[in-house]
């Protein structure tokens, strides 16, 4: 998972703004936990009443300045118009239950404090077991996650009729990056072209252009300004390609691949936190000793099975923040792509970390503007510049507490109990 020196550079440019980078790695580091404010308590996992329901509500109210309307159901939207550009053939809304897991507190680059997780699912014991992790997380100080790279990509491929005419493209194709990112604004008000990589093999070429997309996840954006980039290399290049296409499947687009897992696409996030020995003691009911032992294991199986990453079940956790807050959900095919590793530190306490390195999300566009879905993403504080990092660097966060959750319920026996309780209906 390396990034190049160039885009850590930039990163690092973003992380300063306004802030020497002493005082950067001073906000990301773990909290001591008294140092930590008092937070709301949303209570137990098993409150179903209407009571408790609406002092959650009247919490969120107080973090988004006004009541989440259309969550509650309070306001719809009835005019099908409305959905224009999110759906064809329009017939109706699917409901899904939303809950919320936390406070979670974070310690990030653009994230920081306390944020209370929204998250879509049908699955009972889900959100019971982000909570878990959240709590056991604030009690030793939070999580830190940092948002270290970014970049999503398009792939052309280009078919020649010899090596030869691959040679001619590619050494004019190289010096027009100047031209290219002038087409690139041109067309976009967010995109930037950051970089291009060129793939060859045979008479074929797959040139990976890789962009920045401001606010938004991007893959539409890109598309775009790509495809106006290829008319122009087929108007102007020496040598005429035979065939081309503005995606040539190589980019990584909606599933598990080993290119973005080494590299980045969308955004590359890592988390960590300190779980002292207590509060995994008290809270996850194990032992950091045997939490280690079962992910050790664990990451050995999911190795033997052809695994891309070794992780638990990040995508569980994303799919249900995703859906709420109006990401292509489709994007947890890739985004869920990770390592998760647990420890014991030298104080007998367990370190737990998880790295993503292809969140394609982002706060703008898409369906983060739908109203249930803005509401989500206000409760989370993500709107204007640097809310697609800030929110990445949740996802990060978010995703830690749920392999912590269920690493501990795996090792010390809990996982089927927990099911029977939250998943079953009486």
């Amino acid at each position: 998972m390396a990034t190049n020196s160039n885009n850590a550079k930039k990163l690092i440019d973003l992380y300063t703004d306004n802030r020497t980078f002493a005082e950067v790695l001073a906000g990301i580091r773990q909290k001591s936990p008294a140092d930590l404010p008092e937070a709301y308590d949303i209570g137990g996992n098993n409150n179903y009443g209407e009571e408790e329901k609406q002092a959650r509500l009247h919490h969120l109210e107080k973090i988004c300045g006004r009541e989440p309307e259309y969550l509650t159901g309070k306001k719809q939207v009835h005019d099908p118009r409305y959905y224009k550009g999110n759906v064809e053939n329009f017939i109706g809304l699917t409901q899904v239950p939303t809950g919320i897991a936390g406070p979670l507190y974070i310690n990030g680059t653009v994230a920081q404090g306390d944020y209370y997780i929204p998250m879509a699912t049908t699955e009972g014991a889900l959100v019971a077991s982000y909570n878990r992790g959240a709590r056991a997380t604030r009690l030793c100080g939070g999580v830190t996650s940092v948002c270290t790279t970014e970049g999503v990509q398009r792939t052309p491929l280009w078919k020649f009729d010899s090596l030869v005419e691959v040679g001619q493209f590619i050494f004019w194709l190289l010096n027009q990056m100047d031209v290219l990112k002038g087409i690139v604004s041109e067309h976009s008000r967010y995109a930037r072209l950051e970089e291009l990589k060129l793939n060859m093999e045979g008479n074929h070429v797959l040139s990976v252009f890789e962009f920045t997309c401001g606010e938004a996840a991007g893959q539409n954006m890109i598309t775009i300004c790509t495809d106006a980039i290829c008319k122009y290399v087929v108007e102007h290049s020496p040598v005429k390609p035979l065939k081309w296409y503005v995606e040539s499947n190589y980019s990584g687009d909606k599933k598990a691949t080993a290119v973005s897992f080494s590299t980045v696409r969308g955004k590359k996030v890592t988390s960590e936190a300190v779980v002292y020995r207590n509060v995994v003691r008290d809270v996850l009911k194990s032992t950091p000793e045997d939490i280690a032992a079962y992910w050790q294991s664990s990451v050995v199986a999911a190795s033997q099975s052809g695994s891309i990453g070794l992780q638990g079940h990040v995508a569980n956790g994303l799919t249900a923040l995703f859906m709420a807050c109006g990401q292509d959900v489709a994007s947890v095919s890739e985004a869920y792509v990770g390592i998760t590793r647990m420890e014991v530190n030298d104080n007998g306490d367990l370190y737990v970390t998880v790295t993503l390195p292809s969140l394609v999300v982002g706060t703008v566009g898409g369906g983060t503007a739908l109203p249930t879905q803005r509401e989500c993403l206000d409760i989370l504080q993500c709107a204007g510049k640097g809310s697609a990092r800030k929110f990445a660097e949740i996802c990060g966060a978010v995703a830690l507490t749920g392999e912590l959750s269920i690493a501990a319920a795996l090792a010390s026996g809990q996982f089927s109990s927990a099911h029977k309780l939250y998943r079953r209906k009486q």
